[in-house]
């Protein structure tokens, strides 16, 4: 459990497992490959889920992005463990594709996105670096 541990010393915890909002499951294992469907920036505070709402560029600053990039990856990856049951089995994290909201002259979708890469590379080192994809 040196993963989860990692996050506990970085003060992060798991979320509760996501539900997923339609005919989908948030995550598929074919052999050794794990594929994860999408997931929102849901947390919970005071035991009732919120989510983290607005645009980058006009409601939310890149900060504020970053860390929803964050706690999407936090979700991911209770998902994760949800389907494999130890978050140290992953061998390697192939790519990340993030889908920013924000408005059309909005250019740091890679930095918000950062949020969630640089969570993974914390928690597994070289096996966190990814290709990536971050699409606004």
């Amino acid at each position: 459990m040196e993963v989860e541990k990692k996050l506990a010393e970085m003060g992060l915890l798991l979320p509760p497992a996501p539900t997923p909002v339609a005919n989908y499951v948030p995550a598929v294992q074919a052999g050794n490959l794990l594929f994860v469907s999408g997931h929102g920036p849901a947390l919970v505070k005071d035991g009732k889920i919120q989510y983290i709402r607005g645009k980058l560029g006009k409601d939310l600053t890149v900060e504020q992005g970053y860390d929803a990039a964050k706690q999407v990856m936090l979700n991911i990856l209770q998902s994760i463990k949800g389907v494999i049951g130890d978050l140290d089995k992953v061998r390697r994290i192939v790519k990340v594709l993030g889908f920013v909201n924000c408005t059309e002259d909005f250019p740091d979708q890679p930095k918000v996105i950062n949020g969630a890469s640089d969570l993974l590379v914390a928690l597994y080192g070289e096996r966190g670096r990814h290709a990536r994809s971050a699409v606004g």
